[in-house]
């Protein structure tokens, strides 16, 4: 009889198809039907992988409804599929991305229930543990040194948490800590039958999405680190959609950072130690002003005072993020570098006028410091650089870069490399930032603030000052708010100065913006709909900016735009432009 069909509703994992359709279930698998499950259903004359995201549904009548095929396993839970599509809205995506991340990676036929432990979870006495989980949401700024171990226990004495992590590495490296410790916490996407049984979960940006039950809590570790967003479209931040999880299911949500975004700093409330607490956090900072160089001097990639470090005894981690080549416009008089009025950013030289390719100023080919008209390109890369460092060092120089990663790297005194040596290498006595002009004055917007998490990684490998961790910088602007920031162990320094930067050339946060490209984006941008607020930039390097006054207005508009037939990539909240 009719009435006793079941009927489930399918979203297909197939590019294009956004609509859900509606299958019967034969009997012999009613008991495997939930939200959520994955199943094989035909559609449009193949056989095709998709989720159920609806079950018992009235199915239109006069329309002759297909079985399902096959079911395959256990897929999300049902209160991710609604956040599943908002982070589609949010992200200029389709919900079948997120679901992706919300899946097995192998199929799950059965729950594992994990086994409660008999060890009781440590309680931690600390006031800013208390006040960090007193409330909704909140922003703890813990200094590099300190560790976040009592705050992820305090998470886990709370029910099942959900801690996501930068990086796969530091997800099983807390994850065994917490495991030692009597907590029931599983890796994901490896465990994820036993997280979908009961317990917490730790794991890298894919673990926002874990299948928690009965959720307590949620964490992110090291919120401002890029590592958190997905980096192929729909370009999802993790961090975005674990504030979002926690607000929905009602439980609190702590992001913690030694230096914190913009972005949530504006939408957080902040929890901080003490000021001996976070100053002991920091490693001390030498600052050595090459401006001060004569010229000639200040041309060489090794000042005096690094050269003294090299023939010490110190284990030494030097960065130079560049491969290559990098270039710098400096005045061949004076050796200034050229730089913008308006935002500080490197200038480049185009036909007859410097240009800011961050804030578009233009201005006549001028030394700003001597009036010269002479310009000239500062190149440096690491592989000449470790020649030069182990001449002054007298030893040899290991270079490290990203191509090296996950192969056992000789054992040296000195190290030099690109961002890379700060997580290959396990600990330094001193880290070095040989040219730190070229990224602080990088044309990206987020420049200072990807120097400041530089900083940040390099504090961890050398510890605080307490325990004798020291970074030294090379650069010709030694008073730069980041240094500032640095130096006196206070990331507010920084950030209030950022802001107001933002704010000048209205960039995130305070406003939203996303990047078009591919060989549909001119027909892209042509076809979006008038909207008050929102503007069209570009386009600049086959790129298009669209900016608008907040996220609402901006997703809106986006999810409003017909799609071209030629491929169009939209990435929302952009970092790297």
């Amino acid at each position: 009889m009719a009435s006793d069909r079941l009927v489930v509703r399918v979203l297909p994992d197939v590019k294009g198809f956004e609509k859900r359709f509606d299958y019967l279930v034969p009997e012999t698998l009613r008991g495997q039907i939930r939200v959520g499950t994955q199943v094989r259903i035909d559609l449009a004359g193949r056989r095709v992988g998709g989720w159920i995201t609806a079950v018992d549904v009235s199915a239109p009548d006069g329309v002759r409804l297909r079985p399902i095929a096959k079911v395959v396993g256990w897929g999300p839970p049902a209160d991710l599929f609604p956040l599943a599509e908002w982070a589609a809205w949010r992200w200029a995506g389709r919900p079948q991305h997120m679901l992706t991340a919300a899946s097995p990676e192998k199929v799950v036929s059965a729950i594992s229930v994990a086994r409660p432990s008999n060890i009781p979870v440590p309680v931690v006495l600390d006031p800013w543990l208390t006040d960090a989980f007193n409330g909704p949401s909140s922003l703890v700024r813990l200094p590099p040194a300190k560790d976040a171990f009592d705050l992820l226990l305090e998470a886990c004495r709370r029910g099942n948490a959900l801690i996501v992590c930068p990086s796969v590495s530091m997800a099983r490296l807390f994850g065994a800590r917490l495991r030692r410790a009597g907590v029931a916490v599983a890796l994901y996407p490896r465990d994820w039958s036993q997280i979908a049984g009961a317990g917490s979960a730790i794991g890298a940006r894919a673990s926002v999405w874990a299948p928690v039950r009965d959720l307590a809590a949620v964490v992110v570790l090291d919120e401002h680190d890029e590592g958190h967003q997905q980096e192929q479209t729909p370009a999802w931040n993790a961090r975005d959609v674990a504030v979002e999880r926690a607000r929905v299911a009602g439980v609190p949500c702590v992001l913690v950072s030694p230096t914190p975004s913009l972005e949530s700093l504006a939408g957080h409330r902040l929890v901080t130690l003490s000021r001996s607490e976070e100053r002991e956090g920091w490693p001390v900072l030498d600052v050595i002003d090459r401006g001060r160089d004569e010229p000639s001097r200040r041309a060489l990639p090794v000042s005096d005072a690094l050269a003294r470090l090299l023939t010490g005894d110190k284990r030494i981690v030097c960065v130079l993020n560049t491969k290559g080549i990098a270039r710098l416009l400096v005045c061949a008089s004076c050796g200034d570098l050229a730089r913008c009025e308006r935002c500080d950013a490197a200038l480049e030289q185009i036909d007859d006028h410097l240009h800011c390719p961050r804030c578009e100023l233009e201005r006549p080919i001028v030394c700003k410091s001597c009036g010269s008209s002479k310009f000239k390109l500062r190149r440096r890369g690491v592989s000449k650089l470790r020649e030069e460092l182990e001449a002054a060092a007298g030893s040899r120089v290991v270079e490290v870069t990203g191509a090296t990663a996950g192969e056992p790297l000789p054992e040296a005194r000195i190290y030099i490399g690109t961002e890379a040596v700060l997580h290959q290498v396990q600990h330094a006595d001193i880290v070095v930032f040989i040219d730190l002009d070229a990224e602080l004055f990088a044309p990206r917007y987020r420049a200072n603030e990807q120097v400041m998490a530089l900083m940040a990684r390099a504090a961890r490998l050398v510890g605080g000052r307490s325990g004798g961790g020291r970074i030294m910088v090379q650069t010709t602007d030694p008073h730069h708010d980041v240094l500032t920031a640095i130096l006196q162990a206070d990331p507010a320094k920084f950030s209030a100065a950022e802001l107001e930067r933002r704010q000048m050339l209205r960039f995130p946060p305070v406003t939203a913006l996303a990047a078009v490209s591919g060989a549909g984006a001119e027909a892209f941008v042509a076809a979006i709909p008038e909207t008050i607020g929102i503007e069209v930039l570009g386009p600049s390097d086959d790129r298009y900016l669209i900016r608008g006054p907040d996220h609402r207005t901006l997703c809106n508009t986006l999810a409003a735009t017909p799609r071209p037939e030629s491929r169009v990539r939209i990435e929302v909240d952009p970092h790297r432009i």
